[in-house]
C-alpha cells in the first residue's frame, strides 16, 4: 500500500505539526519538500533540513528555482507593470504559485499517493496550492491537518508538546516571508485598518543616508545590468539591486486588499528592487511603445496580475496573455537612469536607440518638422467632426 506523503515543509510551526501528526497519527511516510525562491540562505537551508530529519521524515529534498521563478512568473509581472491596486509587487503571490507547482512536480517524482501543506483556513495559500494540485495531481489525496482540525496555535504547541518536540514556539512579534520578488511583514498593526508598522518591524534597517545613482540596462524588457555590470542571469541582477536600494528603506509599504477568500487583507511589504525594475521599466516603455501598445498592455497587464493572485497560473489564458506581453518587449532597451535616497528614488530619464520623443520629428510645445499649421487646422476640424454635429444637432454646446 502507498503511504508516501510528499510535504511542502518550511521548518515552522504548522508544517512541523503536519510532519509529526501524518507520521504518527496517519502512520504516512513523509518526504519532505522545501522550495527555495531566493529567500533562504544556505545555513537556514541546513537548519530547516536538520529540523526535519529530527521529526522523523523519510527523506528531505530542497530545491532552488530561483531563476525558474524569474522565468516563469517574474519577467511576466515586469513586462506587465504590475503592481496589485497599484501598490504591491506580488511578492507572496507570485512565489507561492512557483512553489505549488514544484511540489506537484516532486509528488510526480516520488510516486506519493498523498501531498500535504500546512495552510490554514483563513487566507489566500490555501486556495492557491490546492488549485495547483487538483490541476496536476488528479490521483493524489490532498492532505491539510491545520485547515480540516480547525487547529489554534495553542493546540498545535500543545501536541508537539505532547510528542517531543523541542523547538522554540515564542511566536515572533512579525512574520517574514522573503524571497527573490521581496519581503512580507505582517503582526497586531496589519490586523487592523489603523496603525503602520514600526522601525522595528522592517527586516531590513535603514543604514544608507547618502544619494546614490544607479544606471539600470534594460534589453527587451529586461533588467540585464546594473552600473555598466552585466548580470549572467536577471535574477541576479535583481538580487543585486535588492542589496544596494534595500538599506535605503525604499519599497516599504502596506497592501491593502481582497483576498481570493472575500475578506479585505492587510500586509507590510518591502521591495525596493522590484518596484525600482518596474516604475524603471515602465518609463522605458513609455518613451518606446506607441499610445495603444501602452494602453492594451496595461489592460491586460493588470488582469494577468489579478489572476495570477487568485492562484490561476495554470490556466492556459495565462499563456495567451505572456506571449503578448512578450512581444511587446521588441523595443524596450535601452537605460534608466536612477537615484537612491532614504525612503525614496527618483527616475531621472532613459537613454534608448528606440526613444520614439526623437528630436528629429519635433519638440512638444517647442517646434515641429513633420506638419504644417494647416495640416493641423484640417485634422482637428476632421477629428472633432463627430462632437462638433452632436452639439450643433442638441444645441448644447457652450
Amino acid at each position: 500500500m502507498n503511504n508516501k506523503v510528499v510535504l511542502a515543509y518550511s521548518g515552522g510551526l504548522d508544517t512541523t505539526y503536519c510532519a509529526i501528526y501524518l507520521r504518527k497519527i496517519k502512520h504516512l511516510e513523509i518526504h519532505a519538500l522545501t522550495v527555495n525562491t531566493g529567500g533562504f540562505t544556505t545555513r537556514e537551508i541546513e537548519q530547516i533540513e536538520q529540523r526535519a530529519l529530527q521529526l522523523g521524515v523519510a527523506s528531505f529534498t530542497c530545491v532552488n528555482v530561483t531563476r525558474q521563478y524569474y522565468d516563469s512568473c517574474l519577467k511576466y509581472l515586469i513586462y506587465g507593470n504590475v503592481l496589485k491596486n497599484g501598490t504591491y509587487p506580488l511578492s507572496v503571490s507570485a512565489e507561492r504559485m512557483v512553489q505549488a507547482i514544484e511540489v506537484a512536480r516532486h509528488v510526480r517524482q516520488t510516486g506519493a499517493a498523498y501531498v500535504a501543506h500546512g495552510s490554514t483556513g483563513a487566507g489566500n495559500d490555501q486556495v492557491r496550492f490546492d488549485m495547483v494540485f487538483e490541476s496536476m495531481l488528479q490521483d493524489v489525496e490532498i492532505l491539510t491537518p491545520i485547515r480540516d482540525l480547525q487547529l489554534s496555535r495553542e493546540q498545535e504547541i500543545e501536541f508537539l508538546k505532547e510528542h517531543g518536540v523541542d523547538m522554540n514556539f515564542e511566536k515572533a512579534r512579525y512574520s517574514i516571508n522573503k524571497g527573490l520578488w521581496g519581503t512580507s511583514v505582517g503582526g497586531r498593526e496589519t490586523l487592523g485598518s489603523r496603525e503602520y508598522l514600526p522601525e522595528e518591524a522592517w527586516p531590513t534597517p535603514i543604514t544608507q543616508t547618502q544619494a546614490r545613482d544607479l544606471e539600470l540596462e534594460f534589453e527587451m524588457g529586461e533588467l540585464v545590468g546594473i552600473d555598466q555590470h552585466r548580470f549572467e542571469h536577471p535574477s541576479a541582477a535583481i538580487q543585486h539591486l535588492q542589496s544596494v536600494a534595500q538599506p535605503f528603506g525604499i519599497g516599504r509599504d502596506i497592501h491593502v486588499g481582497d483576498t481570493i477568500i472575500g475578506i479585505k487583507g492587510r500586509v507590510g511589504f518591502e521591495a525596493a528592487a522590484p518596484l525600482i525594475i518596474i516604475k524603471a521599466h515602465h518609463l522605458l516603455e513609455k518613451h518606446t511603445l506607441t499610445k495603444w501598445q501602452l494602453y492594451w498592455k496595461d489592460q491586460l497587464g493588470s488582469w494577468y496580475g489579478n489572476w495570477l493572485h487568485e492562484g490561476q497560473m495554470l490556466d492556459p489564458t495565462m499563456r495567451n496573455i505572456e506571449k503578448f506581453l512578450e512581444d511587446t518587449q521588441q523595443t524596450v532597451s535601452g537605460k534608466v537612469f536612477v537615484r537612491l535616497e532614504p525612503h525614496r528614488f527618483t527616475l531621472k530619464g532613459i537613454e534608448s536607440p528606440h526613444d520614439l520623443m526623437s528630436s528629429k520629428f519635433g519638440s512638444y510645445g517647442e517646434m515641429n518638422k513633420g506638419w504644417s499649421g494647416a495640416d493641423v487646422k484640417g485634422f482637428a476640424r476632421i477629428f472633432g467632426n463627430q462632437t462638433s454635429i452632436f452639439h450643433k444637432i442638441n444645441e448644447t454646446g457652450k
